[in-house]
């Protein structure tokens, strides 16, 4: 340390110090307390709050169609700015910057309250693979109007908020259903000096599955696990909390999958021990 009492150890010096430290700790909490105080004012009141809701969880764009619609409402209470775009998976992407083969019409408008708006995606038919789908994803930028000048509130902040949403290209032809893809995953069990250490989701199939939890039981002991999706003709594995020892036999699964529809639905499977 560097000055002040806490280096003085001589006897009168460290009395005298340690009189006064609890004046000083008083006057540095209070200190303290007052920055806090000051930071929360800050950004505890946000002036925007999200208005564009979309309708749907994802976007499956089956090649057959000409177009697809995507309902946008603004269920604020004031009007907003939307700005729309596709990119291909960059989460830091802005409008323009992705190469994707399809127009998004109208990019940019205005959205009043209670009102409906609907995006119209059309595929340009350039060349994208006809054994699998292929993945985009969908920005919606929600900009709210600058609110008045207001003395009462002078540190305010300006939200804006921006949904994300995937966008699924389904050529014709695929061979199975995307309702069945999660079925006919393979789950492996993945072990390492002794532990299991993870579990391995294969997909066999030309879809997407989107995982949302996975729930392997190990010798009596129910395990979840982080999942994320599966890609077609991919693997993905996964690592388990609290690593427990190996076991030769297989273990039980119990898995959540977002479907087309935006719902939640479980199935139940068995893992095996990876060769």
């Amino acid at each position: 340390m560097t000055g002040g009492y806490a280096n003085d150890f001589s006897p009168k010096k460290g009395a005298a110090a340690a009189a006064a430290a609890p004046d000083l700790l008083m006057r540095t909490s209070r200190v303290i307390t007052a920055a806090i105080i000051a930071i929360v004012s800050i950004i505890a009141v946000p002036r925007a709050a999200a208005g564009v809701v979309i309708n749907g969880t994802r976007v499956v764009y089956p090649a057959a169609k000409r177009e697809v619609t995507i309902s946008l409402q603004n269920a604020g209470e004031r009007p907003s700015l939307v700005q729309a775009w596709l990119d291909t998976g960059d989460v830091y992407s802005r409008p323009g910057q992705s190469k994707v083969p399809f127009v998004l019409t109208p990019p940019l408008f205005r959205l009043d309250p209670t009102k409906v708006q609907s995006l119209r995606l059309v595929y340009t038919h350039d060349p994208l693979p006809q054994d699998r789908e292929s993945l985009f994803w969908l920005n919606v930028l929600d900009i709210p109007p600058r609110a008045a000048a207001n003395s009462d509130l002078p540190n305010q902040l300006d939200l804006a908020f921006k949904h994300r949403m995937k966008v699924f290209f389904r050529p014709a032809g695929l061979s199975g259903s995307a309702a069945d893809a999660p079925a006919r995953l393979t789950w492996k069990l993945l072990s390492k000096d002794g532990k299991l250490t993870g579990i391995q989701a294969v997909n066999p199939t030309p879809y997407h599955v989107s995982l949302t939890q996975v729930t392997a039981t190990v010798a009596g002991h129910p395990l979840t696990v982080k999942v994320d999706m599966v890609d077609p003709f991919a693997s993905r594995s996964f690592d388990l909390p609290d690593p427990p020892v190996a076991t030769s036999g297989a273990v039980s699964v119990e898995y959540w999958f977002v479907n087309d529809y935006g719902g939640n639905v479980n199935g139940t499977a068995s893992a095996s021990a990876a060769p």
